[in-house]
Formats: C-alpha cells, sequence, structure tokens
C-alpha cells in the first residue's frame, strides 16, 4: 500500500506541504481497490486482522457517535471499542473530529458504518497516513526505493524463536499488504498507459482552430481565446521553465458565449481549468480546480452548453471543394486519439491492388494527414446523407474536431441504423489508446511493413508469397498484430476476402484468425466491414474457408456491436446450417474431418454471438437447439467445447432450459461430467447449475447418476472457475430433498464445509448456498456442526456481497433450528449480526436476515432478555413494516410473532406503534404474508388494549376474508388471531356482521385440532355475547 501510494497515486503540490489526494481517476480506481481490500479483510483473514498495530492509525473523520451501534462504548460525543488489546487499551478511540484505529478488524468495521462515505473515510486516512505499512508494522518497514529486505529480516526473527507466532502473522500481514500494492501498481499502470499525451504542436493547432470559432453574428460560437503568455520557448511551450517540469505547456482564457471567463491549463496529461492563473508567479492559481479532459473541445462542450450545441450545426468548412476531392463520407481521424494511424482509400475501386494505397503516418509535427473513407458504411450498404469535404491541412491538422458539410439531399441520418436491443447487459469494449513512436519497435514491424507492401502491390503470386511470409511470423505477438493495423494492413486482407482467389482468401483469413485476438484488431475489424464480409464467406462451397471464416468471426464477436452486426446481416442462420454436417462416427475420413471443423468453428462463433439475448432467439428460431442436441453426442471433445459452452450460455432462458430437458440433453452433459477435460467438465457444470432452477432437471440429474461426479470435481479446488461451476449446480441440484439425502450419502457436506474459507466470493455463495439447502434436513444440521461449519458460517455474515449474505443468513437460520448449533451461534454473536443485516439497503438480505431471526429467537436460551440486549433492535425490526416487498413484510411478521412471546418485547413493540402498522397490512392478498401477519396479530393481542386498537384500526373485516383462502396454513393462524380478538364485544359484532360463524363452523370439524380449538373458541365468544345481550334485553 505504501509503494502505492507513493508511486502511483497523484498528490497535490500543496504550498502548506501537506498534500492532498487529487480527484482523479487513477486515484478513484486506488481508493476503491484499498476500500474493498479492507471491507473483506476482516472475513478472509480473520487472525491477521486482529493483529495490533504498532502505532495507531489517526485521521479526522467525518463519523460520530451516533453512528457507532453495538460493541462500542458511548459517552457523549466520544467513543471506545469494547475490543481491547493486551494491555486493556481499546482498539479504536473516537475524540470528534480525530479517531485512532489499532487493527485490521476495526478498520472493517468502519468502512461498514460509514456507509455512503466509505470513500471519504479512505481517502482521509490515508491522506492523514502517507506511508501505513510503516504505522501497522513499524518504522523498519517504512516504504524505501531500492531493495526492500523486510520480509527477510521478520523471517529471520521466526528462525530464532522470537515471538515466532506474532512474528509469523506479520508476515502474513506484510505479504498481503505488498499484494495489494502490487495490484494496485499493476492497476494504475493500466489506466495510466491508455491516458492520451498532448504535444505543443497538437495545443497550438487546437487553438488556432477554436480562435477561427470567434467569429461575429449568429454563427459564433466563442467569444474569444487568448494565451495568458506571448512568449514561445523552442520547445513550443508557453509557461514558465519551473511549471513545465510539471508537464504544463501553456495557460489560457477562453470566453464562451453562455459562461464566465475559463482560465485553462493544458497539459500533456490533457486540459483542465485552474484558479485563474492571469500572470506568472501567483502559485496558489496553478492548481486544478476542475477534472482532466482529453482536449479543449471536450472540456467546452462539458463547461458551455452553448459551445456544445453549436459546434456541430455550424459549417465550418468554408473553403471551396476542389471538385476532383469530392469523396462520399470521408472522416478526418486523429491518430493520437484513434491510437491508430491514417488510411487512404477510393471505395470506387474494385481490384483489391487497385484498392490499397500506401498509408501516409504522421511522426513529424510538420508533417500531413489523409482523411480516410469510412469503408463501414459502404460495406453496410447504406447510402450516407452527408458528404465530407476535403479540408486544407493547415487549418485542421491534429484537430480533435470533425468537420462536414451536409449535402442537400441527405433526407436520413446514420441513426437510421441504430436499433432499441435488449443487449444492454453486456458492455461495449472500450478502445485502448497507444502512443506510437518509432523508436525502440522491433526488426519484425519493419519486416511486416515490407510484406504489406508487396500486398499493396504485387500479382497474384507475389501477394500469395507476402501472405506465407507473414505467416511465419509470430501473429500471437501483440507486437506483430499491431504493426500489420498500423501500416494499412488489415484494410488489405479484407479485401483480399472480396477477391475470387481462393488462395488469397484462405490466407488471408489464417492471419485475420490469429491477428483478430487482439481487442483492438477486432474492433478494426468490425470498423472496416469485415464481418459483412466473412458472414457472406459461409455461404462457400470451400470448407476450408468457411471454418476460417466462423472461427474468425467468433474471435472478433467478443463485443456486443460485433455480435450484432453479425445478426443482421444474417449470420445466425449461416452459423447454425454449419452445424448440419458432422457424422457420429469416431473414424473419420479426411473430407470427414473437415466437416467436423466446419460445424467445430460454427459452434464456436455461435459461442460467441450467444452472449447476446436477441442472438439466442435467432439461433432457437434458425433450428439451433436440434443440431446442437446432435452434436453432443459428438465423440470429439474438440467439438464438444465450443457446443456446451454455446448451450450453457444460452440455458439463461427458459426456453433453453426446457429445450435441453426435452431433446435428452440432460444425460449428454451428465457423461462429460466424468471426461478428463476440465474445460468440458467446467461448462457441463455450468449448464446443469442454470438448467437446475427447474424440478423436472433436478430429477434428470439424480436418475442419470449425475450427482456423484459432481461430488467428486470438488476435489479440483485449485481450479476456481471448474469449482464455481461445480458448487453452483450441487447448490441448485439441492432445492430437491431427494438430492440432498443422496449428497448426505455421498458425503458431500463435508466437503463443502472445507470449501468455506479461503474461497473467491463466486464459490463461496454457491458453497453457503448448497449448505442452506442441506441444512433443510437435521442430520446434515449436525454434519455441519461436527466438520466445524458454524464458525465459518457466522464470520461471512460480515461480508458485503448481497447474494453471499442471503445465502449464508439462509444457512445459518436453517442451522439455528437446532439447540446445540444455536449455542454456537449465540456464543459467536452471530444473532446480534444477523439483525444488522436488517439495516442492509437490499430487500433480499433484510428478507433473509429476519426469517433466520426466527429460529434463533425460538431456540436461544432467555431470548427475551437477548433481544432487549440490541440496541434499537426492536424499533428497527418495526420500521421493517413500512417496507414496500412482500417478503420483507412476510418475514418480519413472523420474527415479530417470535419476539411477541415476550411479554416484556410485546410491550416495546407495543409503544413502538406495531398494532396500527399489523392492522395497515391485512387488506393483503398475499397468502403467505397473510399467514404470518395473522400470527402477528395473534401474539400482539396479549398486551394491555391491543385487541381494541386492532378493532378500531379496521383489521378485524380483513381477517375474515383470510378464512376464504385456500391455503390451510392461512386457516390456522386467522382463526387463532380471530379468537383472541373475539375476547373484545366490538370485535365480535364485527366478525359476526362480516359472516365469521358460517366461515368458522365448517373449520370446527377440521382433522388440524389447532384450527378445530381457535375456530371452537371464537365462535364460542360470539355465542357468549350474544346470549349476555338476549339476557340484558330480556332478562
Amino acid at each position: 500500500m505504501g509503494v502505492a501510494l507513493t508511486r502511483a497515486a497523484q498528490w497535490t503540490t500543496a504550498s502548506s506541504g501537506i498534500g492532498k489526494l487529487e480527484i482523479t481517476p487513477v486515484n478513484e480506481s486506488l481508493l476503491k481497490e484499498i476500500l474493498e481490500f479492507v471491507e473483506q479483510f476482516s472475513s478472509r483473514h480473520p487472525q491477521e486482522a486482529k493483529h495490533v498495530f504498532k502505532e495507531p492509525l489517526q485521521w479526522t473523520t467525518s463519523l460520530e457517535a451516533s453512528d457507532f451501534k453495538t460493541e462500542y462504548d458511548i459517552s457523549g460525543p466520544a467513543v471506545k471499542s469494547q475490543e481491547t488489546d493486551r494491555d486493556g487499551h481499546p482498539m479504536l478511540q473516537l475524540t470528534p473530529p480525530s479517531i485512532s484505529v489499532h487493527s485490521f478488524s476495526q478498520l472493517s468495521k468502519i468502512v461498514q458504518l460509514a456507509t455512503d462515505k466509505k470513500l471519504k473515510e479512505v481517502r482521509a486516512c490515508l491522506e492523514a497516513n502517507r506511508d501505513p505499512v510503516a504505522k501497522m508494522l513499524g518504522p523498519s518497514f517504512a516504504t524505501v526505493e531500492g531493495e526492500d529486505s523486510s520480509v527477510l529480516r521478520l523471517l529471520e526473527k521466526v528462525k530464532e524463536g522470537d515471538q515466532a507466532k506474532e512474528t509469523e502473522i506479520k508476515v502474513k500481514l506484510l505479504i498481503l499488504l505488498q499484494q495489494l500494492d502490487t495490484q494496485l501498481l499493476s492497476n494504475s499502470l493500466k489506466q495510466i498507459s491508455q491516458d492520451v499525451r498532448l504535444s505543443p504542436a497538437t495545443v497550438k493547432n487546437d487553438v488556432e482552430l477554436l480562435k477561427s470559432f470567434c467569429s461575429e453574428g449568429e454563427k459564433r460560437v466563442l467569444t474569444s481565446v487568448q494565451y495568458t503568455s506571448d512568449y514561445e520557448f523552442t520547445n513550443g511551450c508557453r509557461t514558465p521553465p519551473w511549471r513545465q517540469v510539471h508537464g504544463e505547456i501553456c495557460y489560457l482564457v477562453i470566453k464562451p458565449c453562455d459562461t464566465q471567463p475559463l482560465h485553462i491549463t493544458c497539459s500533456t496529461a490533457g486540459v483542465f481549468l485552474n484558479g485563474g492563473i492571469r500572470q506568472e508567479g501567483e502559485e496558489n492559481t496553478y492548481d486544478r480546480t476542475s477534472e482532466v479532459y482529453k482536449d479543449l473541445a471536450t472540456l467546452l462542450k462539458s463547461t458551455s452548453p452553448h459551445f456544445a450545441e453549436n459546434i456541430n450545426k455550424q459549417d465550418f468548412a468554408v473553403q471551396e471543394e476542389p471538385p476532383t476531392l469530392k469523396v462520399q463520407h470521408v472522416e478526418l481521424v486523429d491518430a493520437e486519439e484513434q491510437g491508430q494511424p491514417q488510411r487512404s482509400y477510393e471505395h470506387h475501386e474494385k481490384n483489391v491492388h487497385e484498392k490499397a494505397r500506401q498509408q501516409l503516418v504522421q511522426n513529424k509535427p510538420g508533417g500531413k494527414k489523409k482523411l480516410e473513407p469510412s469503408l463501414k458504411w459502404k460495406n453496410l450498404g447504406l447510402a450516407s446523407p452527408y458528404e465530407y469535404v476535403i479540408i486544407p491541412l493547415s487549418t485542421c491538422q491534429q484537430s480533435h474536431i470533425i468537420k462536414r458539410c451536409k449535402t442537400p439531399g441527405g433526407v436520413g441520418g446514420v441513426d437510421d441504423f441504430s436499433e432499441s436491443s435488449s443487449e444492454s447487459e453486456e458492455d461495449e469494449e472500450q478502445p485502448e489508446r497507444r502512443t506510437e513512436s518509432n523508436t525502440d519497435l522491433p526488426s519484425e514491424y519493419w519486416q511486416i511493413q515490407k510484406l504489406v507492401k508487396y500486398l499493396k502491390g504485387g500479382n497474384q503470386t507475389a501477394t500469395v508469397i507476402a501472405l506465407c511470409s507473414m505467416r511465419d511470423f509470430n501473429l500471437a505477438q501483440e507486437t506483430c498484430q499491431l504493426a500489420i493495423r498500423d501500416v494499412g494492413g488489415l484494410e488489405v486482407l479484407i479485401n483480399l476476402l472480396d477477391t475470387e482467389e481462393i488462395k488469397c482468401k484462405i490466407g488471408s483469413l489464417k492471419i485475420l484468425k490469429e491477428i483478430s485476438r487482439n481487442s483492438q484488431i477486432r474492433r478494426a475489424i468490425a470498423d472496416l466491414g469485415g464481418l459483412q464480409t466473412m458472414v457472406k464467406i459461409l455461404d462457400s462451397p470451400d470448407k476450408d474457408l468457411k471454418y476460417l471464416a466462423a472461427e474468425t468471426i467468433a474471435n472478433v464477436a467478443k463485443f456486443r456491436r460485433a455480435r450484432r452486426t453479425v445478426r443482421q446481416h444474417g449470420g445466425i442462420k449461416r452459423l447454425v446450417e454449419l452445424l448440419d454436417c458432422v457424422p457420429d462416427s469416431a473414424a473419420l475420413t479426411e473430407e470427414q474431418e473437415k466437416d467436423v471443423e466446419v460445424a467445430r468453428c460454427g459452434a464456436l462463433a455461435l459461442w460467441s454471438c450467444s452472449k447476446s439475448t436477441r442472438n439466442k432467439e435467432a439461433i432457437r428460431k434458425a433450428g439451433g437447439i436440434p443440431l446442437l442436441a446432435r452434436l453432443l453426442k459428438s465423440p470429439h471433445e474438440n467439438m464438444l467445447i465450443p457446443v456446451v459452452g454455446t448451450l450453457q450460455e444460452c440455458a439463461s432462458e427458459r426456453s433453453y432450459r426446457i429445450a435441453i430437458q426435452t431433446e435428452g440433453m440432460i444425460e449428454d452433459l451428465v457423461k462429460n461430467l466424468n471426461c478428463d477435460n476440465h474445460e468440458l467438465q467446467m461448462h457441463c457444470a455450468s449448464a446443469i447449475f442454470k438448467c437446475a432452477e427447474d424440478k423436472r432437471t433436478r430429477d434428470l440429474v439424480r436418475q442419470c447418476e449425475g450427482l456423484q461426479p459432481l461430488v467428486t470435481l470438488l476435489s479440483q479446488a485449485d481450479n476456481k472457475q471448474l469449482l464455481a461451476a461445480t458448487t453452483g449446480a450441487i447448490w441448485k441440484c439441492s432445492i430437491s430433498m431427494e438430492n440432498v439425502a443422496k449428497f448426505q450419502d455421498y458425503k458431500a457436506l463435508e466437503t463443502l464445509v472445507g470449501l468455506l474459507t479461503d474461497q473467491p466470493e463466486e464459490v463461496l455463495v454457491n458453497v453457503v448456498g448448497a449448505l442452506g439447502e442441506g441444512a433443510q434436513k437435521p442430520a446434515n444440521r449436525a454434519t455441519i456442526r461436527k466438520c466445524g461449519g458454524i464458525q465459518p458460517l457466522v464470520n461471512l455474515l460480515t461480508g458485503t456481497n448481497q447474494a453471499l449474505l442471503v445465502n449464508v443468513t439462509k444457512a445459518v437460520g436453517a442451522c439455528a433450528t437446532e439447540l446445540e448449533n444455536m449455542t454456537i451461534i449465540d456464543r459467536l454473536d452471530g444473532v446480534r449480526l444477523l439483525w444488522s443485516l436488517l439495516k442492509n439497503p437490499n430487500p433480499d438480505v433484510q428478507a433473509s436476515a429476519a426469517w433466520a431471526i426466527c429460529p434463533c429467537i425460538e431456540n436461544a436460551k432467555d431470548s427475551g432478555e437477548m433481544v432487549r440486549s440490541f440496541v434499537g433492535g426492536l424499533e428497527l425490526i418495526v420500521n421493517l413494516l413500512k417496507s414496500t416487498n412482500k417478503e420483507v413484510l412476510a418475514s418480519v411478521c413472523a420474527a415479530i410473532a417470535k419476539i411477541a412471546k415476550d411479554e416484556e418485547n410485546l410491550a416495546v413493540i407495543t409503544d413502538h406503534g406495531v398494532v396500527p402498522m399489523l392492522a395497515k397490512l391485512t387488506n393483503t392478498t398475499d397468502d403467505k404474508l397473510r399467514r404470518h401477519l395473522a400470527e402477528a396479530i395473534a401474539r400482539c393481542c396479549m398486551w394491555g388494549s391491543n385487541r381494541v386498537l386492532f378493532g378500531e384500526a379496521g383489521a378485524v373485516s380483513p381477517l375474515v376474508r383470510y378464512l376464504k383462502s385456500k391455503d390451510s396454513s392461512v386457516h390456522q393462524a386467522t382463526a387463532q388471531a380471530l379468537f383472541q380478538l373475539s375476547k373484545d364485544p366490538n370485535n365480535c359484532i364485527t366478525m359476526h356482521d362480516n359472516g365469521v360463524v358460517k366461515l368458522l363452523l365448517g373449520m370446527m370439524g377440521s382433522t388440524d385440532e389447532v384450527l378445530q380449538e381457535a375456530a371452537a373458541g371464537c365462535v364460542a365468544n360470539i355465542r357468549r355475547l350474544a346470549l349476555a345481550n338476549e339476557k340484558a334485553r330480556y332478562g
């Protein structure tokens, strides 16, 4: 952490000498990663979390005493933790506004208490403790430049036996902190490497361009653009030398038409607003006051609505159009911004060698750029409503602003091609930026440049030879991939696909297949219309062309826009057709092997495309399901992996899950669980995981003897992806109690308990989910206890993963139904942790926690006193009756029914207004909520005048209607509630008026003794009131 803060974090250069963390994307990313590390530290490393720091971490906090609920002693504004070190000193002390923390366990609790102020607290802590490692472990561990021998010194202490246990913990803690440092530095490096660096020449050209926008009249976009200094150094900068060392190029004052003048700093890292520099020497005004923008145009669009609105409306291309240079839809693209040099083509040329034109790359400040046509529009077959005009480069060189003139005939727009898509869950890949330089490039780069020249200008034989020579390079190496792109080779390779020469097409596809594994190359291929051409090749009679085109599509279709393009140009149907050509035998002729390869590559492409919801539907409509089912019986593993991968991807749709059942695919998935290929096993387990939501699938897995292979796969604990898929399948299969019995025989629970520690969250969610389902059986609850599973389950209650919290609360609640388990949970303070989860904003977590609390109250020793010991606990649970989520309401009502068994607690919740809140819920039609609401009302009637209050609040009439429900459990709870309410005369009258007697008479003959007794008691009370009334009237 110390190294990352020293080298990667960006600090202000405040004159006071106390630097602050700047508000930059790099710092935000660092803070979020450190926050995540601290939040999860206690649950992942409980022993190290208790280690007492050498010196406390101290900072100015925004937390107050009211933010600390339990486990802390509060005295006015001051707070002390109940947890202490060996000498009895508290591990946390708050004396507003200063806070002092001595361990990671307290740091974890602070960020949980801070809720929406977490990042603010982390920032304040790091700003006040620039080298936190030194304070945690001692001055000898301070961050230093050069070789760090602190670990070696610790290991020497371990060897000497001097406080070996404590030293071992310090070693582990130091290693964890160093791992965090490495991760932070790596991620920061990735983010910084993507930043665009501005040069003085770029800034100067942008300024000159902006000055041309400062015209008079309606078309004016800016009022003025001025430098603060007229002196220009030989390097092009206009800032003082002592500011140039910070990368600053010049200072500007720009006056927009609609805002105050903007004081802007242009630096190599980007442009930003400053404190208002008017003349050199005012040091306090150099500080940044806004975020960093990539260029002036972006900053102005962000700060001036008038500039943003009018910049694209104005006709700035006022130069005359040379008639011979007019081309349709030509874009001026800045090389640095797009991460690639410029290329030029004339779209009307047909022959591939005539199409390829030598690219002009700008490497010098005075060089020139050419305009490039956007081939994607031509290949999409769309007529552009705009004609882009070549403008003299002296006007727009190095500018980030695109200029265009609208042609009179334009009626549509490029947006005509856009569509509403259900693929919003998938994020578009972001283009990577890299700086281009002629220095330090390997020799392969220049050799590939020469080969591309031969491709552009040679005849057919020379082209084939050049393609073969290009394949001799290591095309998996990024330098070679980007070299092909940078010198215009991609366009030539894609254009070769339009020729009639089979050898050229095959050679081109073999190269595209290899280099398309690079994300930047994928995007470039899609932008140049390569996907449309490859989709057409799928109709070719040549099998080599088919499988190469399909495999290249599989590589390119890794992002949403590419998948959409494949679908819109008929690619899905063609890819499905490729599947219909595979023999089932293991011994194949050479021709049959090609058929297998064609189908395999078709399945690979469908796998990539199936990450889109619309494509899943398109595959189904094209008849892909029966073909995939047939391929699933193939003996070839390399065929099975993409087939199962496609099926597990599509299994998120119900139509596919039903088809997987009906087409008999479960048996094949189970069979492949026994193979030796871990990737295939992982995809099969993942498919079962998704399909086992349905009971029929769970039964089929059991009938096909698929449960034992799943348990066997739990031994592959090192393969986390396989482990996550396997535990997920076991979890969903455990929803059926018949499967739980089988898992019991296979000793699955013992293995699952062993996976509760040191596993990633995606595995833990599934493991805990499986244990929660298994714990529905008493024998399994005992097994979990005997294997030591209760403590790790309780420890997981302090996590932040919402899905994990839902599952772990269910598991703890199921275990709490046994008295021995409950004793352990109570000793570990598990009930308090469950209660604190009622404050979680996620309603699923709230509901699951409330359900878990019910058996805890039922089985805890002196549960009434335990519940009262939670400060504000009863008020919290009563307030949850205001929720709009029915599951939360049902679970809270069930908990209130348990709480109300204690008379003192019932009095407290009555004071908190539980009666009117329960009465307000009685008009519900949800049977689950009705049942638990009736139970809560029955219990709450037993205090004071609550029966009368329920009647006055209008709760009686809706309760009578509950007796018409088809759920017998609702009848029992309702009859008990009505029996309690009938002890008030006015309630009896209301019940009688609503026809309760007839309904209860039928239930008096029920085989359910509790229902029978409650119904009879209610009718008896009504009858007594009637007799008393007659006696009073007639004597």
